[in-house]
């Protein structure tokens, strides 16, 4: 797992371009509302030409509406903007409107107040738009003014490893230096792995670096789990270079983990770096605070985390105390308060299915054992009903513990579960 340097500091707009292209799509047609308004109406296409020309990009559309009245419009239909040479479209898009007052027409481009931006089912294609920004000249990138918002619906982001669809995004108001607030629906794909999400979003300013809260629903799903969650995640955020960074993050998640057989709630809290990198989210250095029911204990934690294709887990910390949902522990084992320290390592399959490493410590005794998740929250949850020892690859020690009233000393016991691999030398 890696943990990301500090990004240098660049225009803000220039970094968020290479998550989301509307800005780039806003201040083109803007430019390209400029001059339809200024010519006749018959000259889109020479339009288009122009700006694409100065942009170093293709630019094409099925078909235009504008209107003069009130507050110019233009619409344009079927919109393509693509690299002369790129097998890929960097952005397309159903219908796109941009809206704005005269006095930002004749202004030339030294006013860049506009009323709204549309777009109806646009596509951006990541890579596409990074070959892009990869060869424009250095300038400076100025922030808009959207009197009546920006509104994005079906929109899709292409990437490499990922992508985001269904998005739904509302900015009520935009201006620069001012607090912003947006509503953010969609889902994240990266098979098996898929996070639909619902969240409200404040950013203190639209500029990289901002402090940002987004605060709402989410599912983690795989193959034959989920876990609805309600989530509040806070931080300054860096975009760039086909990475998100929040350090540090602060995260409170309320959720519940769901399986074929196992219904489990829990409430967890994160501090420490947050990641997006090469279709990872990652946590590291992380503090973890959780509050378990039933079978989950309460814990805390610090180490690394991250989710991706794969689940890694690299933690230590301590548990409270004993759950009375598992099976009760012979004397004097019973008798303790302490709590239990405990290593966990995990890398494999996002449902935990894969075997996990686990040294836990008490006093004087200690159990060093390899498990898998599921089988064992089976067996806790199983009762009297199941086998009396739990599914573990291991050795338990022990000064002492009594069994039926008789007192064994120099205890060590050897969990063999043919189901579980020994560890490769």
């Amino acid at each position: 797992m890696k943990t990301a340097a500090t990004e240098p500091k660049v225009p803000a707009l220039h970094r968020l371009l290479r998550i989301t292209g509307a800005a780039a799509v806003a201040l083109a047609l803007f430019a390209l509302l400029v001059g339809w308004l200024l010519q006749p109406p018959r000259a889109v296409g020479f339009l288009l030409d122009r700006l694409g020309d100065g942009l170093g990009l293709e630019l094409h559309a099925g078909g235009a509406d504008y209107r003069l009245r009130g507050t110019p419009q233009l619409v344009l239909h079927a919109f393509v903007a693509q690299r002369p040479g790129d097998a890929d479209a960097l952005l397309r898009a159903e219908r796109v409107l941009v809206s704005l007052p005269w006095r930002t027409i004749r202004a030339r481009g030294d006013d860049l107040t506009m009323q709204r931006v549309e777009l109806d089912a646009p596509v951006l294609d990541v890579p596409a738009l990074q070959r892009w920004l990869a060869i424009r000249p250095p300038g400076e990138t100025r922030v808009p003014t959207l009197r009546d918002g920006l509104r994005i619906v079906r929109g899709r982001i292409r990437n490499d490893d990922w992508q985001l669809d269904g998005i739904e995004l509302v900015v009520p108001a935009l201006a620069a230096g001012a607090p912003l607030h947006a509503a953010l629906g969609g889902r994240y794909l990266d098979p098996p792995l898929r996070i639909p999400f619902d969240l409200a979003i404040a950013m203190t300013r639209p500029e990289n670096g901002a402090g940002v809260a987004a605060v709402g629903a989410l599912t983690v799903e795989g193959d034959g789990w989920r876990m609805p969650a309600r989530v509040h995640l806070s931080g300054p955020l860096l975009v760039g270079d086909d990475r998100v960074r929040m350090s540090p993050a602060r995260l409170g998640v309320s959720a519940r983990y769901h399986s074929t057989s196992s219904d489990l709630p829990f409430v967890l809290g994160a501090h420490g770096p947050l990641l997006f990198d090469e279709a990872v989210w990652s946590l590291d250095p992380a503090t973890l605070v959780l509050e378990g029911s039933g079978t989950i204990p309460d814990a805390r934690a610090r180490g690394a985390l991250a989710l991706g294709r794969r689940l890694v887990l690299r933690l230590g910390g301590d548990i409270a105390s004993w759950p009375q949902a598992w099976p009760a522990l012979p004397p004097p084992l019973s008798a303790s308060d302490s709590p239990l320290g405990f290593a966990l390592d995990y890398a494999g399959r996002a449902d935990s299915g894969d075997i996990a490493a686990l040294q836990v410590r008490r006093d004087e005794t200690a159990l060093d054992a390899r498990f898998r998740l599921p089988a064992l929250l089976d067996w806790l949850e199983a009762d009297a009903a199941g086998s009396p020892l739990p599914p573990l690859r291991g050795i338990l020690r022990t000064p002492r513990v009594e069994i039926a009233g008789a007192l064994l000393e120099g205890v060590e016991v050897e969990f063999d579960d043919p189901g579980i691999a020994p560890p490769t030398p």
